[in-house]
């Protein structure tokens, strides 16, 4: 246990927070909003109102998964992932409780105030990302330790907060949307996979059958490489609805993609792993950016 950082203090909660992992909410409201100011309909208060909405959840979610990973027993001394809150005893399971409940209602209310921009129907999208967020590691069926995990970054990591944050403003979906919806969910999948690689033989050992546990080492590592390829392959067709530029300039991501992932299977074990981690946010931002200028430039 880290005994510099007292119980319940601001310290502690910023840690339990994860700001790194903001990245991941951030790149799918950009590219929304990429793709709105392309089709002239970019306004910034459902923008920001965005943006808070997919950053609580994302705190939320963090905190959610701290609670219940300690309370399943998933984060022993074996873990080599970043240090969690709970299980280092920085704060509390009944003080993260009372977290879970002020992140759940700040990012409700983030929600409320997309209503006049969207409509009603944003409060059934607001509740399932809510559900959702709990049913990740809560519950008698906790999806993220049956191999759900991959699916969920899909449609929460892509399409619910890029085609949200388009239709707030723009009040339209189009192929281009689904299109570069499933690109981001694709690219943020790739944070999953080696959050799954690295993770892969104490998953195994907790029962956690995460995609790469059930395929095996082997095909783990591939796992890691097709979603950043699959992606780069999607965005050739935005050309197809006149986004040249979104269909090209993602492709400047494809040697970095590779270079960590050559650098992935080469490390294969332990918490030198995490090195890739950090290269896979850096990379993940870099896609968002490229696609996001192309529709800007388109």
């Amino acid at each position: 246990m880290t005994t510099s950082i007292r119980p319940n203090s601001l310290q502690a909660w910023l840690l339990a927070a994860r700001p790194k992992t903001l990245s991941g909410a951030a790149v799918p409201v950009l590219i929304g909003c990429a793709l709105a100011q392309a089709t002239g309909h970019f306004a910034w208060t459902p923008a920001l109102l965005c943006l808070g909405f997919a950053f609580g959840m994302q705190i939320d979610a963090n905190f959610i998964n701290d609670l219940f990973d300690y309370l399943k027993g998933s984060d022993g001394e074996d873990r080599l992932g970043p240090e969690r809150a709970c299980a280092q005893g920085w704060i509390t399971p009944r003080a993260m409780k009372r977290g879970i409940f002020l992140t759940t209602a700040l990012s409700c209310l983030c929600g409320l105030g997309l209503l006049a921009y969207g409509g009603a129907g944003l409060i059934l999208l607001g509740a399932l990302c809510v559900l959702f967020a709990f049913l990740y590691t809560a519950g008698p069926y906790p999806l993220a330790y049956h191999g759900w995990g991959d699916m969920l970054v899909l449609i929460f990591f892509g399409f619910v907060p890029v085609g949200g944050t388009y239709y707030v403003m723009a009040h339209d979906w189009n192929p281009a949307v689904v299109i570069a919806a499933l690109a981001c969910g694709l690219v943020v999948d790739t944070l999953l996979m080696i959050n799954n690689y690295r993770d892969r033989e104490q998953d195994a050992r907790n029962g956690k059958r995460t995609l790469i546990v059930r395929c095996g080492d082997r095909i783990g590592g591939v796992l890691y490489l097709l979603p950043g390829l699959l992606a780069l392959l999607l965005c050739l067709f935005l050309g197809r609805y006149g986004y040249l530029w979104a269909a090209l300039l993602p492709w400047i991501y494809l040697p970095f993609h590779l270079f960590s992932w050559r650098k992935m299977l080469r490390i294969g074990h332990g918490k030198a792993l995490n090195r890739i981690l950090g290269e896979t946010s850096r990379n993940m931002l870099l896609f968002a950016v490229l696609l996001s200028l192309g529709f800007l430039l388109s």
